[in-house]
């Protein structure tokens, strides 16, 4: 159910209040830059899409017909919008493990440890740079549907209604793609802190 208030601006923008627009950008910028930078694996590539998919979105304002959250609809454009640009370029992106938050600072998704030994630190580096490594090699559907899940923290529902595919698609997708990410990290070493029998959420306990 979309927010009556959100409703009422979205309703000024089609009208082509900018001013209501911007409102909406600085909303969902930082969500939608944190999709196009797990998605690019770029910074510079992650601030053109994530661009390119609000200008799409200012001038397809009028074909959104209120029957999704608005967020709905923004993600599978920004999603669609990264999507082509990995087709087109045709090469497997650097991934990036850090995010930003609301105050426009990098933080990196690490294992959750308030105060860890030298060693535990030296291991969820480790961990890092695997999991990055691996995640180079997932196609575009494996990394859209996992930055989906673990960036933006979006409900099976939410996936399913983005990618216009069944909530099972989306959980037997999601559990494919945790298979090839195990597999990938094991393949970058098979002496790495993450074993075989150590569960994964997502790599460095991101939950899928």
């Amino acid at each position: 159910m979309i927010d009556i208030d959100e409703k009422n601006v979205i309703l000024r923008a089609v009208n082509g209040d900018a001013d209501a627009f911007e409102q909406l950008v600085r909303t969902y910028q930082t969500p939608i830059y944190n999709l196009c930078l797990r998605m690019s694996g770029n910074p510079d590539d992650a601030a053109d899409l994530s661009q390119e998919a609000f200008i799409k979105a200012w001038r397809n304002l009028g074909s959104f017909q209120f029957e999704s959250a608005f967020s709905t609809w923004l993600y599978r454009l920004a999603s669609n919008t990264c999507l082509d640009f990995l087709r087109s370029v045709k090469r497997r992106p650097q991934v990036s493990l850090t995010v930003e938050d609301g105050d426009g600072e990098t933080q990196t998704l690490d294992l959750p440890d308030t105060a860890p030994t030298p060693e535990e630190a030296a291991i969820s580096k480790e961990e890092n740079e695997l999991l990055a490594r691996a995640m180079q090699s997932l196609d575009e559907q494996q990394r859209q549907i996992l930055t989906l899940r673990v960036v933006n923290d979006l409900s099976y529902a939410e996936i399913a209604e983005i990618l216009n595919i069944k909530e099972g698609t989306v959980k037997s997708r999601l559990a494919r793609t945790r298979d090839a990410l195990r597999k990938k990290l094991l393949q970058c070493g098979n002496e790495s802190p993450l074993s075989a029998s150590k569960k994964l959420k997502g790599g460095c306990g991101i939950e899928l």
